[in-house]
């Protein structure tokens, strides 16, 4: 899919998506994983991530009954070792300003993940003044 990818990102509106992805043309992919039926019958906050990506996948088990989710997002069917599209997502565009501010809001994270490993195997960080 060709992805640079995050775990665990806050977006604007405060929630937390389990897996972000952003591609060379600055598209977002948000990749919600479902562990047991349960937990998704339990979760309904994916539709509050619908407004921050381009694409939305459910990464689920090989046994997830397939047919009790819904039928206008794209299925990732992984175990503990490998994964694969076996739905495609609708692509629907973002909003520019949203997309730019989770652009900014991505990148952020990600160099302050690498600045947090650096500054621990270093023994320094810059910091404002």
């Amino acid at each position: 899919m060709g992805y640079r990818t995050l775990t665990e990102l806050q977006l604007g509106n405060g929630r937390r998506v389990d897996v972000i992805g952003l591609d060379r043309q600055g598209r977002f992919v948000v990749v919600e994983v479902k562990s047991s039926v349960a937990d998704f019958r339990a979760d309904g906050k994916w539709l509050e991530y619908l407004p921050y990506c381009d694409a939305f996948y459910f990464a689920v088990s090989p046994d997830f009954p397939m047919e009790i989710l819904p039928p206008d997002v794209g299925v990732i069917v992984a175990d503990a070792y490998d994964g694969a599209i076996q739905r495609d997502a609708h692509v629907i565009a973002m909003n520019a300003s949203r997309r730019r501010a989770l652009t900014v809001r991505f990148a952020r994270t990600a160099a302050g993940r690498l600045d947090g490993d650096a500054a621990s195997r270093n023994g320094f960080a810059i910091r404002a003044l």
